[in-house]
């Protein structure tokens, strides 16, 4: 079986993909961007990339830097249109499958070639807040009905997202709930017990939808009693994150330490922050099911997590196994609910215990791969 991957240069699908590794198919991979390059990660796999410039002439960044407004102009005949680039591959390649991770960016762009392969099966993943929040991408809903119209097979990361597939008129075939990232490897050694674990993990994603600022806000309203014998870790942190830190005269007083975003942090680095992670925190505006949330549940550090449309209360209950964050801006809930989770040791420690053997469970990664992989084979027949 031929499999033709269409997706963005992510960490999320490049481990869905390596889920393939050991199987007899034939992978592929269109970097919808091109904005990677080969990549090491997906070695094994064929990819199609450096498609997109006609011509890469001498001194293009610097010009790109320092002279964008020209720049574009020079791109608006230097780049490849992507349709025809895609149905160029889909043409040659002949591909039994079509598998798109992602609606906006990875999905619409090569609607139309799709739409002329038709006899091709087309499989698409949502993502995040690919259905949940179509409208902050620029989407319409006709779009969206369009698409999902074309969409043989659906994927999604959380019930919510197939519940949301069906309002706007999927009839086809679902797959399955499965994350993102085609399950997780928990290394259980790196899991500390509840009573010898000192950090405060916050991810500092406060771009608009990200609301890392109202999670540091609320710190600000804590007693210093209660902060000062944790380490707190903001990673993925946006740059407004640092400025709110430097000005904050409690914040600033703390033992607190930022990894901005374009710092390269392994995602085996982060799983040992959450190993030894009293809380974790995640706020946000709108997502699907977050992998980090799922990660940090897995390492056993007490989940607080926004909860847009009702994804997160899939596999959080508020109190019992983590808290559910009700209101994203609200600096006060927050600080009450990161309270509660610091003097609560009893809570913390039961929810430790469920969550570790929930992940190992319903997301361990080994457990997943031979599912997935007969999800394939089972296109076919």
């Amino acid at each position: 079986m031929k499999i033709l991957f269409v997706s963005i240069p992510n960490h999320h699908f490049f481990q869905w993909a390596n889920q393939l590794k050991e199987s007899d198919f034939d992978v592929y991979w269109f970097d919808i961007t091109d904005g990677a390059g080969f990549s090491n990660k997906i070695g094994w796999i064929k990819q199609f990339n450096g498609w997109k410039l006609k011509w890469d002439f001498p001194l293009r960044h610097r010009l790109k830097k320092w002279f964008p407004i020209i720049y574009k102009c020079i791109q608006k005949v230097n780049e490849n249109k992507v349709e025809r680039m895609f149905n160029d591959v889909v043409k040659k390649l002949q591909p039994d499958v079509i598998h798109c991770f992602e609606m906006n960016l990875s999905g619409i762009p090569i609607l139309s070639v799709l739409e002329k392969h038709s006899s091709i099966k087309f499989v698409y993943s949502s993502w995040g807040s690919d259905l949940y929040d179509f409208k902050s991408f620029g989407l319409t809903k006709l779009q969206v009905t369009h698409f999902l119209y074309r969409v043989d097979y659906l994927i999604t990361d959380c019930d919510r997202d197939y519940q949301l597939a069906i309002l706007y008129g999927f009839t086809n075939n679902f797959l399955g709930v499965f994350p993102g990232n085609g399950g997780i490897s928990i290394p259980v050694q790196a899991i500390f017990p509840s009573e010898n674990r000192n950090l405060i993990l916050i991810k500092g994603y406060d771009d608009g939808v990200g609301k890392a600022s109202v999670v540091l806000h609320a710190l600000e309203n804590l007693p210093k009693s209660i902060l000062s014998s944790y380490e707190i870790i903001v990673f993925s942190a946006d740059i407004t994150v640092k400025p709110i830190i430097e000005q904050s005269e409690i914040l600033s007083q703390l033992n607190l330490q930022v990894f901005p975003r374009s710092q390269h942090i392994t995602n085996e680095e982060i799983l040992r922050m959450m190993g030894n992670s009293v809380v974790y925190i995640g706020n946000s505006l709108s997502d699907g099911m977050p992998n980090t949330l799922l990660e940090s549940m897995g390492m056993g550090a007490f989940p607080i997590q926004s909860n847009p449309g009702g994804a997160t209360e899939e596999v959080l209950q508020h109190g019992v196994n983590g808290y559910l964050i009700a209101f994203p801006e609200n600096i006060i809930d927050i600080a009450h609910l990161i309270e509660r989770a610091l003097i609560n040791f009893a809570l913390r420690k039961t929810a430790q215990d469920y969550n570790v053997a929930f992940i190992d469970k319903h997301y361990n990664r080994s457990a997943l791969k031979p599912r997935i992989v007969t999800l394939y084979n089972n296109l076919l027949k």
